[in-house]
Formats: structure tokens, sequence, C-alpha cells
């Protein structure tokens, strides 16, 4: 992992509030940094679905599964029997 320098220029009084909650937190301003980038990239990523948080649909997951795969006892079916193939 690289680190990249940042350079930030603060008014004094955005400089005390820094302090403050850098006391308070306990943390020092490069963690301070990297949480709150964390946290408004999360808060960016809400709007999208777990799938395309992922990168999106496996493309050949699924492309032979049979059509009624989705009920449970063929999905158990399929599984054991792809276990015994598997350890046979």
């Amino acid at each position: 992992m690289t680190k990249a320098m940042l350079t930030v220029r603060l008014d004094e009084e955005t400089e005390r509030q820094l302090a403050d909650i850098l006391a308070h937190e306990k943390t020092d301003k490069s963690e301070l940094i990297r949480r709150l980038i964390v946290e408004r990239w999360l808060n960016l990523q809400a709007g999208r679905t777990l799938i395309d948080r992922r990168g999106g649909h496996p493309e050949h997951l699924l492309q032979d599964a049979p059509p009624d795969l989705s009920e449970r006892a063929n999905r158990k079916k399929a599984i054991n029997e792809y276990l015994k193939e598997r350890h046979s």
C-alpha cells in the first residue's frame, strides 16, 4: 500500500475545531482523516445495492443450472450430488 502526502490549509477557527476533535477522540490527524474519508465513502455507497458494491452479478455463476434450482428441495439435491461427486 502506498501512502500519499496531503497538505491542507485551515483557517484559525477550523484549526481550533480540529484540535478539539483530536483531543476528544484521542487520535491524530492522519487517523481522523482516514476515518472521515471512509465514513463519507460509505455514505456514498449507501444508495448502491449490495450486488453493485460487490462488482455486479457474476457472469457465469449459474449458466448451466436447471431453471428450478431456486426451489429449496432442488438446491439441496444438487448440493448433495455435487458433494458426493467431489468426495468419491
